[in-house]
């Protein structure tokens, strides 16, 4: 399973998180989960994926499609 912020919340979505966050005082991050299976990388492309994490900042997961 693979979690990364929800980007695909509507308007009564947001506005129920945004109430959740001045009730309790937190501020609040949504996250959507997907069944996913990793795939299997050789070297070379594990090498060429931490290359391309360093350039953007991010982290990179291959998955099987």
């Amino acid at each position: 399973m693979l979690c990364s912020l929800a980007t695909k919340l509507g308007e009564r979505e947001l506005g129920e998180v945004a109430a959740l966050e001045r009730e309790l005082g937190v501020t609040i991050l949504a996250f959507s989960c997907h069944d996913v299976d990793p795939a299997e990388a050789d070297e070379r492309q594990l090498g060429r994926i931490r290359e391309v994490e360093e350039e953007l900042g991010v982290s990179l997961v291959a998955v099987k499609s």
